[in-house]
């Protein structure tokens, strides 16, 4: 919703501030200049980038616009598993953990937290580590190593569509020249006509350098800038999930790993620790022992 609030804005001030200094609107109105400069961008961006890529910007620009990011209740089930899964491994056998890391779907201490299992990406992430917590041979610091490398990888891929987004931003100035020059041949070939005309067909060509400035720096670059805060919020769980799982491979009781974790989280959105206690320490916590007797 911010994004359309702020694109109004300034679609409105520009529209605004031009009908103030008497200028009419429908001069602005050159749909195939949009045509050129759409086309072309449209075509480079498919052209760099593979089709994973422009299928996951469509997304990315969905989540952006949506503002689909980790809420506090999605910290707080992450954090609730995490320490259900803790519990688990101080009191109970090896080969009793492993079953719920091999089948989730069917897990009473997963399926407590539909808010983790709806994220398949993020539940693989949680059960592959927990793996290696059970096996047992590898040792912190090796743990810790592993997880920033994945957590690197995933990071450089989930903001591809930024980088993609940003290099078409950077190239809309040039081709709205593009759009400009072709209105300008254009103008050439009435250069017999009436001063009216010809000036109409220049201001004409000139709206393609003002489309292309303006998608590039009002529209793009926000949009791209958005869907990086977007995706690094996304991000941001996994580091959660990261501390709280070292923190107790470093010898941390469950509820103290919990606090490396839950201190990872921004300040805006950071449940406090009595949110934390009572939604996973003495309320969901009891949830699958309960099912289980």
């Amino acid at each position: 919703m911010s994004f359309f609030i702020g694109l109004i804005i300034a679609i409105g001030s520009m529209l605004g501030g031009f009908m103030a200094l008497g200028g009419k609107v429908s001069v602005i109105w050159q749909p195939f200049e949009f045509v050129i400069i759409g086309g072309i961008a449209l075509g480079i961006f498919i052209i760099a980038n593979p089709m994973p890529t422009v299928k996951d910007t469509g997304k990315a620009i969905k989540e952006a616009i949506a503002g689909d990011v980790p809420k506090r209740e999605d910290y707080l089930a992450v954090l609730g598993l995490l320490f259900n899964l803790m519990r688990e491994l101080r009191a109970k056998a090896r080969n009793e953990v492993e079953a719920h890391i091999d089948d989730p779907q069917n897990s009473p201490i997963f399926t407590t937290f539909p808010r983790v299992l709806k994220n398949p990406e993020l539940t693989n992430f949680i059960c592959d580590y927990v793996r290696l917590l059970i096996i047992g041979n590898a040792r912190p610091h090796e743990i810790e190593a592993l997880m920033d490398e994945e957590l690197t990888t995933m990071r450089r891929h989930k903001l591809k569509p930024y980088n993609s987004l940003t290099v078409v931003a950077e190239a809309l100035p040039a081709l709205g020249i593009v759009a400009a020059v072709l209105g300008i041949v254009k103008a050439m070939g009435a250069i017999d006509q009436s001063p009216a005309i010809l000036g109409s067909l220049i201001g004409a060509a000139l709206i393609g350098t003002f489309v292309g400035i303006f998608t590039s720096y009002a529209v793009i670059t926000p949009l791209a800038q958005k869907i990086k805060v977007t995706r690094e919020k996304q991000a941001r769980i996994y580091i959660i999930v990261k501390q709280t799982l070292l923190a107790y491979m470093n010898g941390a009781l469950p509820q103290i790993a919990l606090e490396h974790g839950r201190k990872a989280i921004s300040a805006p959105e950071r449940p406090t620790i009595d949110e934390v206690e009572n939604e996973t320490v003495m309320g969901r916590s009891e949830a699958p022992a309960a099912e289980a007797a």
